[in-house]
């Protein structure tokens, strides 16, 4: 039965998404401090409607209590912690230089052909993103392409279009690949071997018809040249910071991966596999930099000892520094795109900085900038003796300290928050209203069930804060549908995985963390990508792969049931 309760806890949940999306800073003065902006995002907006809608009695301590500890098989600890496990040795992957090695090796490979490059690049970081996930590709490749462009006069746009696509496609293919794969598994009791059965083929033909996509919309060659007109041989062992790092995290990525899906025949929570192989990764990367320190074989590449050497920080990069020797063109340099390398490179941010990012190089800004921390700094001695303590912790243990930053820690009060809001709607009667309009519409019939799904499912990823809420929504509502046999509950759940992941690549940056990642990169380096073009250059791709991943998965359901 709906009532004021439940109109007031939808307005609010609607609220909360539409500052997800749109977020805003409220000024405020504080006595000492100033005037300081608050921000309303995707951090702090979904645990104040929580405390809004507690105030109000639309929520309880059991709908919270359900939404961190979970119900009907779907524990968020579970996935947080298996993510947060996964995030650390992927990262610290990264940090080994492994990642950027590949892609010199696949630009050797690429030569001066433009489109021989184009696809050995789509290549490259589909088949990382299978493996690694979506969140560390988008780190480093994000990066390696902004400078490789500019180093090439090439338009960054196609490139950087091509890498969004390609690794939020390929996180399909492992149930690890994203947190939405993990409450897909959970929510429809899919095992974890199965799940990559069900998906590989929508994943083929998604990665198939978006290169198709993406060749026909980028087909001038104002886009993508036919042949480069700057190359240069890259050594990859240049950005190759740590072999070793990069051996053992290898190896214990790979063995992790694999006992994990062996486990889930078994039915054991994939976070128990997952931690102890993170814990001893943490492990190796103290012992290990702490034998290099002592040895005198620590890289300092990317760690600068003080603030006034993080302008350089840039020219200390071992892949702009091989990028930028190996690609001379004689041609006219684009002013326009120069300052793209002086841009400021520091350890990249999570995403919730996306929201608002302020242009650091701004002469204004900085200066206002500098001024406002003068005036309002607190505790300066004990804030430079910790600065000094986390200095020399950093330059002794550098693995950690840089992985540290990079771990998504706004996924944590995000996604909790995002399992209680979702609890609470449910407890308002919403979900079951959500189910009966589904079980009509469908009829309880599979094909229609997987279009509907699917459909929504990429919709609503634009809408509903992120992928992730889009997922655990429509987990609910699926799960609670009338007269829906279990085959067609399974059916939808494939569909809600494959649109969870494709529709990343969509509208909205908020349509998952990985797009206001890679937003945040962008603004970083001195690239402003509109809402509007980013909107523009995916529609044909995520209506290619809309379509011929939910036909797969119909052709899939036809074939089993």
């Amino acid at each position: 039965m709906i009532t004021r309760f439940s109109i007031v806890s939808l307005i609010l949940f609607i609220l909360s998404i539409a500052l997800v999306i749109r977020p805003i800073h409220i000024p405020i003065r504080f006595p000492r401090l100033g005037k300081r902006k608050i921000p309303i995002n995707l951090t702090t907006t979904p645990p104040t409607i929580i405390a809004i809608l507690w105030a109000s009695q639309c929520l309880g301590p059991t709908q919270i209590r359900d939404g961190i500890v979970g119900t009907d098989g779907v524990k968020p600890y579970n996935i947080l912690i298996l993510f947060f496990s996964l995030a650390y040795m992927a990262i610290t992957l990264d940090i080994s230089g492994i990642l950027q090695a590949s892609a010199f090796w696949v630009s050797n490979k690429g030569g001066s052909n433009g489109w021989k490059l184009y696809f050995y690049f789509y290549l490259m970081l589909t088949s990382l993103s299978v493996v690694l996930g979506n969140d560390p590709v988008i780190l480093s490749g994000t990066v390696f392409l902004v400078y490789y462009t500019t180093a090439t006069e090439l338009e960054p746009i196609p490139w950087l279009i091509s890498e969004f696509a390609a690794a939020n496609t390929a996180s399909m293919v492992l149930f690890v690949g994203n947190p939405t794969n993990v409450v897909v598994c959970e929510g429809f009791a899919i095992n974890n071997a199965a799940f990559t059965a069900y998906t590989i083929l929508p994943f083929l033909a998604c990665n198939f018809v978006c290169f198709l996509a993406l060749s026909f919309q980028f087909r001038d060659k104002k886009h993508i040249p036919r042949k480069l007109r700057a190359t240069g041989t890259l050594n990859p062992r240049s950005v190759l910071r740590d072999p070793g790092g990069a051996l053992v995290g290898s190896l214990l990525l790979g063995t992790c991966l694999v006992v994990i899906i062996i486990v889930s025949f078994f039915k054991v929570d994939v976070w128990k596999i997952s931690l102890p192989f993170a814990v001893a990764k943490l492990i190796f990367d103290f012992a290990w930099d702490h034998y290099r320190f002592t040895t005198g074989k620590l890289s300092h590449h990317g760690h600068s000892d003080s603030k006034e050497e993080t302008s350089a920080d840039d020219d200390d990069d071992p892949m702009y520094s091989q990028i930028q020797r190996a690609m001379t063109s004689p041609t006219e340099e684009g002013p326009h795109r120069k300052e793209t390398f002086h841009s400021n490179a520091g350890t990249l941010t999570n995403a919730t900085a996306s929201a608002q990012v302020v242009d650091r190089t701004s002469p204004v800004s900085s200066s206002k900038s500098s001024k406002l921390n003068q005036s309002v700094e607190i505790f300066p001695n004990t804030r430079r003796r910790l600065q000094t303590t986390h200095d020399g912790l950093a330059a002794r243990f550098p693995t950690f300290f840089t992985a540290l930053p990079r771990l998504p820690f706004a996924l944590v009060p995000f996604a909790f928050s995002q399992f209680i809001l979702i609890e609470a709607l449910q407890h308002q009667g919403w979900i079951d209203v959500f189910a009966h309009w589904l079980s009509k519409a469908s009829q309880g019939k599979i094909h229609p069930s997987i279009w509907l799904i699917g459909v929504i499912g990429v919709l609503m990823c634009n809408v509903a804060g992120t992928n992730i809420g889009a997922t655990i929504l429509l987990t609910k509502v699926v799960r609670a549908a009338p007269n829906f046999p279990s085959d067609t509950t399974r059916a939808a759940g494939i569909a809600l995985a494959v649109a969870s992941n494709i529709g990343a690549v969509s509208f909205t940056f908020s349509a998952s963390l990985a797009g206001l990642l890679w937003r945040t990169i962008l603004v970083q380096k001195g690239i402003n990508v509109q809402q509007r073009q980013f909107a523009f250059w995916n529609l044909l791709p995520i209506l290619f792969m809309t379509g011929a991943g939910l036909a797969i998965v119909s052709a899939e359901m036809a074939v089993l049931y």
